[in-house]
């Protein structure tokens, strides 16, 4: 049942990267979530390179984050990765899902995100 439900997945990813690209206009803001945590990555692929990235263990952030919900890291995530960018002069995103459905963390993640400032 695993490896269906990651085949699954993939499958969605690449359906999605087909009609999702970034460049260094408007970079690709990409999510990865596992059981317990959080990665976001502003990606540009004119480049080919990674911009900004954030992720909730990182050691600064984690003490911030401990004791909340999954779904509040994912937005404060947000909140922090758009910081970021605002910082670097980026305003606008693609949002990459990576194939995930845009339920839960990921769309607490996106919303944490325009909160903090970012368009897409």
């Amino acid at each position: 049942m695993a490896s269906s439900k990651i085949d699954a997945r993939i499958k969605r990813k690449k359906s999605i990267r087909k009609r999702v690209a970034g460049n260094g206009d408007r970079p690709r803001l990409s999510v990865f979530r596992s059981a317990k945590h959080i990665y976001v990555q502003v990606i540009d692929d004119d480049k080919n390179g990674t911009v900004i990235a954030a992720s909730d263990i990182e050691p600064a952030l984690s003490e911030s984050l401990k004791g909340l919900k999954k779904k509040d890291r994912a937005k404060k995530i947000g909140k922090v990765v758009a910081e970021r960018c605002l910082k670097e002069g980026i305003e606008k995103v693609v949002f990459d899902r990576n194939g995930y459905i845009y339920h839960g963390r990921v769309s607490a993640l996106a919303d944490g995100a325009r909160e903090g400032g970012l368009k897409f």
